[in-house]
């Protein structure tokens, strides 16, 4: 009876132990999961600001380039796609963009509809920020017209803004914050 009790409390804990230690697991998994999530709404250097102070301050930076595309008739294009179909060519157009500007250290703001806003140069200053781009831009302008070429006008036919100069940029918000 006695080896049967202590048997069972080596069950008991070895059990308590493989509990705490899946828990440890199942924890790790989510903070991963959430920073991966925090990094894709923010730069990682605001990301590591707002863990480490619970806030994040607006910032001036003084040589920044601002990229910003539309579709030209977006609206009408509609009226050509269905809306699932609209969306997922959006889907598929701005994923080329986020391709393309991860590969010239440009960060992605956000996407508004059919527009789609990213700088070069914050938060971490770049000396390259102009030509990255610029080079961005017209890698853009040619997936679109070769998409374009493709899929007539299933596609869009896009615009591109650039401007350089200062800007000031922070989280905007509590919930569904922005980096703004």
């Amino acid at each position: 009876l006695a080896l049967a009790k202590k048997r069972n409390e080596r069950v008991f804990y070895l059990g308590g132990i493989l509990l705490l230690l899946a828990g440890i697991a199942v924890t790790v998994r989510a903070r991963k999961k959430s920073e991966k999530l925090l990094l894709n709404i923010l730069p990682a250097k605001v990301a590591e600001e707002l863990k480490a102070k619970g806030h994040s301050d607006a910032k001036l930076f003084d040589a920044v380039t601002v990229l910003f595309t539309d579709f030209v008739d977006f609206t009408s294009a509609g009226e050509h796609l269905g809306s699932q179909q609209l969306v997922h060519e959006l889907d598929i157009c701005f994923k080329a963009f986020d391709g393309i500007t991860a590969k010239y250290n440009i960060e992605k703001i956000k996407t508004i509809g059919d527009a789609y806003l990213a700088v070069c140069g914050l938060p971490v200053a770049d000396a390259q920020h102009a030509e990255n781009v610029v080079a961005a831009a017209k890698e853009i302008i040619g997936f679109m017209k070769s998409r374009r070429d493709q899929l007539g006008d299933k596609t869009f036919e896009v615009r591109v803004g650039i401007h350089s100069g200062e800007v000031v940029a922070g989280i905007v918000g509590v919930k569904k914050f922005a980096y703004d």
